[in-house]
């Protein structure tokens, strides 16, 4: 596997509707400069990827309740992650980006609001137009359309 310089990590449970748009995400999500991996609900298990890829930029997605319209997606600061007590569904994720920061230059959570987190295999439509428009900001690296909680 070549070195990438950047690298997607796509979280979430497909089994529970909006919850698994980081994972879906993260499957259709095809670019050169890219590395796109689905983590599913342990992303912990992909962090030696990272540390021997030393990326310039690691993003993190995944569905997180923000009080927002379904399908609004922000960045969210480390600080503010630690403030929504948000998990990776199995450890505290403002310890994953912790460690995760001693090996990338620089670290992006979006959060995507889910409409749907029951059980389902659907997504909501608002959740998937909000990914094609992910996707695309990724593709262009143009992150300054990220809107910040």
């Amino acid at each position: 596997m070549n070195s990438k310089k950047y690298i997607l990590m796509g979280i979430g449970n497909t089994l529970r509707g909006d919850d698994g748009i980081g994972s879906i995400i993260a499957q259709s999500f095809k670019d050169r400069d890219w590395l796109s991996m689905d983590c599913g609900v342990i992303p912990e298990n992909f962090t030696s990827i990272i540390k021997k890829n030393k990326p310039v930029l690691v993003v993190l997605i995944d569905a997180v309740e923000m009080d927002l319209k379904s399908g609004e997606f922000r960045i969210i600061s480390p600080d503010r992650i630690s403030a929504l007590h948000l998990t990776t569904h199995s450890m505290p994720l403002s310890f994953l980006i912790s460690y995760l920061k001693e090996y990338a230059q620089e670290l992006i959570f979006i959060g995507i609001q889910p409409k749907i987190i029951d059980y389902s295999n659907s997504v909501s439509s608002e959740v998937l137009k909000s990914s094609e428009k992910i996707i695309k900001i990724l593709k262009d690296k143009n992150f300054k359309l990220l809107k910040k909680l």
